[in-house]
């Protein structure tokens, strides 16, 4: 199943566009994560695909066939949302079976699904629970299957696991790329958390103010990120921005430290540098005093003043002390405009 959305706006009442223009596509078995601040248009965007919610312009296609004035329920896909929409009263069994005795499916069929899907999600053990009786990551499972048991042609992922703690979510991201990989269906997945997106995706669609700023796959949009949004969202720790000029090839701070060289022509740039690409060096250019150190396991995070700005950089080693004499080079970095532009 393919899946093309086109040109698709969207306005409010108050005449806020909350999307502007949205133009996606996705190959059969994709895994695409929208990622984005609150409030740049992801969920809206998810809903108009399902149905929830009309557009104000664009057409939404799946495998080439025009869905956009289809009903939610004509549309074959399944939905999973942040809060589970369990049925308290009833059990994990017939939270699953819902919606195939809606589509009044006769009981062996039923029952033959549900063993199918609780097999698949390893909830065989707890058919008989009322969602009560679960943990967080065990209710986000019968969401998932109850939406699975539909056999739907695509599925949508609401921020599903933002109401877990961190070691739920990374269980449950594990669960649900695995039964991405097992089943092969198109899958459209929203989440805020840009480490989701990075760990999840095939290809994430970065989003801001109802636009899609970039859409290319995780290794690409953290290496070459398309302007400065872009580049300070997507990373942890966020990379480093400095303010710089260049004058014959030499790329100087605002204080005149030279940075780097390029063939750039002359011009007022930013300059940005993804901390693991700060190394220290006895005979780099940039002096720098070391203001705190956070431990991560297996590496540090050194924070650093220079100039007005404080850099961060990763380091494997605890052998800096709080000193003025340490110096750093740059391995790799992005040039950008003063607008906010990559230029290389």
């Amino acid at each position: 199943m393919s899946i093309k959305v086109e040109n698709i706006s969207k306005k409010y009442e108050n005449n806020v566009e909350v999307l502007k223009n949205i133009h996606l596509e996705a190959k059969k078995g994709e895994f695409i994560v929208l990622v984005g601040p609150s409030g740049c248009g992801k969920s809206t965007l998810l809903k108009i695909i399902a149905g929830l919610e009309k557009s104000n312009s664009g057409k939404i296609y799946i495998d080439e066939i025009d869905i956009t004035n289809k009903k939610p329920s004509e549309r074959g896909i399944g939905m999973v949302f942040q809060n589970y929409a369990l049925y308290p009263h009833l059990s994990v069994f017939e939270n699953l079976a819902f919606p195939l005795k809606i589509k009044k499916e006769n009981r062996n069929t039923i029952n033959d699904k549900v063993k199918e899907i609780a097999k698949i999600l390893e909830l065989e053990h707890l058919l008989e629970r009322k969602p009560k009786e679960l943990s967080g990551g065990q209710r986000q499972r019968v969401a998932l299957g109850r939406a699975l048991i539909k056999s739907p042609r695509l599925f949508l992922f609401d921020e599903p696991l933002s109401n877990l703690d961190a070691k739920l979510r990374n269980q449950t991201r594990d669960e649900i790329i695995n039964i991405h990989k097992r089943i092969g269906i198109s899958s459209l997945y929203v989440t805020h958390d840009q480490i989701e997106a990075m760990t999840m995706a095939d290809k994430i669609a970065v989003m801001n103010e109802g636009k899609i700023l970039q859409y290319d796959t995780p290794i690409n949009v953290y290496n070459n990120p398309i302007n400065l949004f872009v580049a300070e969202f997507i990373g942890s720790p966020k990379i480093n921005l400095i303010n710089c000029s260049i004058e014959s090839g030499l790329i100087k701070s605002e204080g005149g430290t030279i940075l780097a060289t390029t063939n750039i022509k002359n011009g007022n740039y930013i300059l940005a540098v993804r901390p693991e690409d700060l190394k220290i060096d006895k005979e780099g250019k940039i002096e720098i005093i070391l203001n705190k150190k956070e431990f991560y396991g297996d590496e540090w995070i050194l924070f650093c003043n220079f100039e007005n700005l404080i850099l961060k950089l990763k380091n494997r080693s605890n052998s800096i002390e709080n000193t003025n004499n340490v110096k750093l080079s740059i391995e790799k970095y992005l040039l950008y405009s003063t607008n906010g532009d990559l230029i290389v």
